[in-house]
């Protein structure tokens, strides 16, 4: 049984008026359907437009589409109150590309990193989860105290990490994690997202449009274009051999890379 699976997620917005008249709805998404299993480390890679925001909207319960289901852990996901979405909060946790932006600037490391448990209504001992999660990202007592306007771009993105693993999910949902930061911290975070997968079973989902990120964590690609799904393969097949027009042009975009064996 797969930890997460999607079937026919279709979405549209409104299309402007135009002179009066209403436009065909816009396609966000078109009939997607996969599966993620658990611990199964996944890159969603697309261009701008493609519809990896919207899917991972959908994967947020954030918005629902107009047809199609999406179950976690055999449970079906529906966009609704905090209440009914408790238990997928902890199942399911997000990681945003801008780790800055999202921690809150009054609040000291120590509170950024419990407050989901608490907010989640999680059972144990906060304080001392908080300290684990952190260890797991590299981060030591001494940064219990900091504020987000001392910590550099690479330690805002490990607290974000160590926020969102400390009630222990067993997924993580990523937006462009690494796109903000240089080569090397970039490398530094996805060795620690590589670890903490291994180390707990954590799956990922990491949306991307840089495939050489994706191909140093994941074990396998999905290409979205236009909203759909176009390849799903394992990364070292899809970069040796891509089938479609939309893979091979990210490929080319990319920096150069090494294929994963």
């Amino acid at each position: 049984m797969s930890f997460l699976s999607v079937r026919g997620l279709c979405l549209s917005y409104p299309a402007p008026r135009r002179f009066l008249r209403r436009a065909a709805p816009l396609r966000a998404l078109h009939d997607l359907g996969f599966d993620l299993a658990a611990g199964e480390r996944v890159g969603l890679i697309g261009a701008s437009g493609s519809g990896k925001s919207s899917l991972l909207r959908c994967l947020l319960a954030l918005e629902a589409g107009q047809s199609g289901a999406i179950r976690c852990q055999d449970r079906p996901v529906i966009a609704g109150s905090a209440l009914s979405l408790r238990w997928y909060r902890r199942a399911v946790q997000y990681v945003p590309q801008d780790p800055v932006a999202s921690l809150e600037p009054r609040m000291t490391v120590a509170r950024i990193v419990a407050e989901p448990l608490a907010r989640l209504r999680v059972e144990g001992d906060h304080a001392r989860r908080a300290m684990e999660a952190l260890d797991g990202v590299g981060l030591d007592h001494r940064f219990l105290g900091r504020r987000p306007d001392e910590l550099s771009g690479g330690q805002a993105q490990r607290v974000a990490i160590a926020r969102a693993i400390a009630c222990r999910p067993g997924l993580l949902l990523m937006d462009e994690p690494v796109s903000g930061l240089d080569m090397t911290i970039r490398a530094q975070v996805v060795d620690v997202l590589r670890h903490l997968s291994d180390l707990h079973g954590t799956g990922i989902l990491m949306v991307s449009h840089d495939i050489s990120v994706v191909a140093g964590l994941c074990d396998r690609a999905m290409v979205m274009d236009r909203g759909h799904l176009v390849e799903d393969r394992p990364i070292a097949d899809l970069m040796r051999d891509p089938h479609h027009p939309m893979t091979r042009e990210l490929l080319n975009a990319a920096p150069p890379i090494r294929a994963v064996a």
